[in-house]
């Protein structure tokens, strides 16, 4: 079998499991955000570097939830050269209550964080101090790389230790999920493609809750089908007050 094949198939088990497994964390997840939705109260995603790939998936997109709020710091994207500057950021202790000082978050809010491994000091703390506010934090992480590394935070404690909803996104150690003959690191990584129909799975049962409730859930239209800037600029008037990205 062909590595493509291989790959196809690997990440096919991990997300067949992670759906199986994760069902009520999946559930549990979506009513929170559809109540945030019904209750007019704010919604928020992170994630450092390659993890935040899953919140720009959440964020301002056809299908997407316009009260999706995407937490965007400096140096936290991979946009930064060289980006091994990115690496040494989101192991500083203290960023992460600053960026947290910084987002229009309130108690009873949501915040969606996203870390493979949950080791490092800024999704720590950030998760640490939207807890003490009030917040509802997600966590998404892969619990097999987790729970066998080390903290790099200075309190010893992981993303996990903080989270209200633990979703565990079932990858391999380390992420990558492809083993090549004769070469000692595998390839390939699982976690965005799985993170990503995990959070697009939250939110569709989310929107499906809010019209079990009677409410028009608030996503965004493809811009490229007509009638779609119309819709869109409506339902972003109508959520204004928990949207913090216009």
């Amino acid at each position: 079998m062909k590595a493509s094949e291989r790959y196809f198939s690997r990440v096919s088990e991990i997300m067949a499991e992670a759906f199986e497994k994760e069902a009520d964390a999946i559930e549990k997840a979506a009513r929170v955000i559809a109540d945030a939705n019904r209750e007019r109260r704010s919604i928020f995603a992170f994630g450092c570097n390659h993890a935040g790939l899953v919140t720009l998936e959440l964020f301002y997109r056809t299908g997407g939830m316009v009260t999706v709020n995407p937490v965007r710091m400096p140096g936290m994207m991979l946009e930064l050269s060289p980006p091994t500057m990115t690496s040494e950021m989101e192991r500083m202790p203290g960023y992460g209550k600053i960026i947290f000082s910084n987002m229009k978050a309130k108690s009873g809010d949501v915040l969606i964080v996203h870390s493979v491994s949950g080791r490092n000091a800024v999704t720590i703390e950030l998760a640490e101090a939207a807890r003490e506010a009030g917040l509802c934090v997600i966590v998404l992480t892969n619990m097999n790389t987790s729970t066998a590394v080390t903290s790099r935070h200075p309190s010893g404690k992981k993303l996990y230790d903080f989270a209200s909803i633990l979703i565990d996104n079932h990858g391999d150690m380390g992420d990558a999920a492809v083993e090549l003959e004769g070469f000692p690191q595998k390839v390939a990584s699982s976690s965005t493609v799985v993170g990503a129909a995990i959070l697009n799975a939250v939110i569709a049962r989310a929107c499906e809750l809010l019209l079990e409730a009677g409410e028009e859930p608030p996503v965004f239209m493809s811009g490229n089908i007509d009638g779609g800037d119309e819709f869109n600029r409506r339902v972003m008037a109508e959520r204004r007050d928990n949207i913090f990205y216009l």
